[in-house]
This record gives structure tokens, sequence and C-alpha cells, in this order.
């Protein structure tokens, strides 16, 4: 697998944790993503990919890609033999300011990339993608598509603050404080936060600090030396990040791991480090809850 991921500059800074690209034999065919405070892109040039969302008996196909609003519920991502894209991991408020319908409509309900930014201009994105010469040059499209593409959004300022301010305190704190600290009410405040990130303040997962490991074993992490949880390489493909960019799984920003690991590879956030979990196609089923 080759994974490559940077930090966007100013102003998609403050919306996206990282863009990145991805291209390989995955070393799980399906695995099992956790709620988390964070919303996702993936524009697909690839075999499409498969999503069960929410409370989904089936699976569905995803060829031009998908956009994830903050998930509330387990939702699983099954991979085709060789996958390659590109994608955007936004912070929880991040995504509202790309898209033109309230987060709430769609929470837990993936939807394509066409369904959200039309047809004739995905299929224009993705040519331009798949005709470009390397992964940074696509992400520096991708990043060019997003900028062009930012609007005002009211309320933003409100939720990112807000969002901050739960994150910190590890969710414990009340809807009642959170209103009056901002000067506004409590339903003006529960009707932002569902606009731009699908749920209620109280809703919002908060970031994990010490995750359980998603694997058995551990690798250390070859420019920190920090022992990190990580499944071991499964293939011969190197795994990159770039110095300054933030990655999904367990890479740790300005680290690069050779052959990467499950984790290092998944389309979660940082915000799910260590709280994937590989299924195989052939494993029974388990009810996903909240």
């Amino acid at each position: 697998m080759e994974y490559v991921s940077r930090v966007p500059p100013p102003p998609l800074d403050t919306l996206i944790d990282d863009l990145y690209f991805l291209e390989g034999v995955p070393p799980y065919t399906r695995l099992t993503l956790p709620p988390a405070p964070s919303a996702l892109l993936i524009v697909n040039l690839g075999a499409p990919f498969r999503v069960r969302a929410g409370t989904d008996i089936a699976s569905a196909e995803y060829a031009d890609g998908c956009v994830v609003t903050m998930p509330t519920r387990a939702w699983e991502f099954g991979y085709p033999p060789r996958t390659r894209s590109v994608g955007v991991h936004f912070k929880p408020w991040g995504l509202a300011p790309f898209v033109p319908m309230p987060a709430v409509e769609w929470c837990d309900r993936p939807v394509t990339v066409e369904q959200v930014w039309g047809r004739s201009a995905t299929a224009e994105l993705r040519d331009r993608l798949a005709e470009a010469d390397g992964p940074h040059e696509m992400l520096t499209l991708l990043e060019e598509e997003l900028t062009r593409r930012l609007h005002e959004t009211a309320g933003l300022g409100l939720v990112r603050h807000t969002s901050s301010v739960i994150a910190a305190s590890g969710g414990a704190v009340a809807i009642g404080d959170l209103s009056e600290a901002a000067g506004v009410s409590s339903t003006h405040l529960v009707q932002r936060f569902k606009g731009l990130i699908g749920v209620t303040p109280k809703q919002l997962p908060a970031p994990t600090a010490s995750p359980p490991p998603c694997s058995r074993s551990t690798l250390p992490d070859r420019s920190t030396g920090v022992t990190s949880p990580m499944t071991p390489a499964t293939s011969t493909r190197r795994t990159s990040v770039t110095s300054s960019g933030r990655s999904p799984g367990l890479h740790r920003p300005g680290t690069s791991k050779s052959g990467g690991g499950f984790c290092a590879n998944t389309p979660a956030t940082r915000w799910t480090a260590g709280r994937c979990q590989p299924i195989d196609f052939l494993q029974e089923r388990q009810p996903m809850g909240r």
C-alpha cells in the first residue's frame, strides 16, 4: 500500500485534518469503523468499494466515491482487491462549507460524490486526478477544488468553538453551559450543530485519549521510537506520510512506515486511531448499535 498525507494550507487547515492519497492492495477486504467526530470525503479512482452504514442490512456500491457526515453508528467499509483514491478527513464542522445540504438530512447515510457535487463536475474532477503526475499533484488538485467550493457558512464559528470546548472537556460539559458561554440559546446551538455536523452537541463523540490497540502486535515508530499498536505489514509497497501531514490510523505527523499496516491504510481518521476492527467477508455479521 502507498499512502501519502498532508495538511492543507490556510484557510482549509481550519476545516480539514488532512488530505490523503491511497493506492495498492488492502491488507483486509473489509473493516468496521466506529463513530467518530470527523467527516470524510473519498474520490474513488479505482474499482468500486462498498459501504454499509448505520442500520442498513446490505452494503451499497460506490464507484465515484462517497461523502460521509460525522457517523453516530459503526459502519463497514469494503475494499476492492486493489484500491486507488484520494480523500479528505474533515474536522467535525469541516464538511459544511463544501456541501449544499444540511448535515442532519444525511447523517449516517453516506452519499456519492455525484449526489453532492453533480455528475459533470465529479467526472471532470476524477479525470483530472487520474491524469495527474503523482500523489502530490493529485492532492494539490484536490486542494484547489476544495478552495473553489469553499463558501460562507452561517454559524460555523460558533460550532467550531463549541466543538473544541467539548473535545477539551472530554464531553463532560452541559449544553446550558455551552450556550451561556457562547451567548446563544440552547435551541439555537442545537440547530446549528445539527445543520453543520448532523448531531446535537451532546451526541458529538469525544476523542479517545488512550485507544485500545487494533491488533495484538506493536511496532516502533521509526522517527520517534514510540511504540504504536499496529498490524504487521502485509504489502510490499511503501506507505509514506509527508513531514507536515496528519494521517489516519496510527501514523503521527512527520512519520512514515514501510509497508504500513491495517489501521494506517483505513479511511478512518486520527480520532479513531486503534479502534478500527478488521473483519472478513466470511465472518458472521454482528449487530451494530449506537
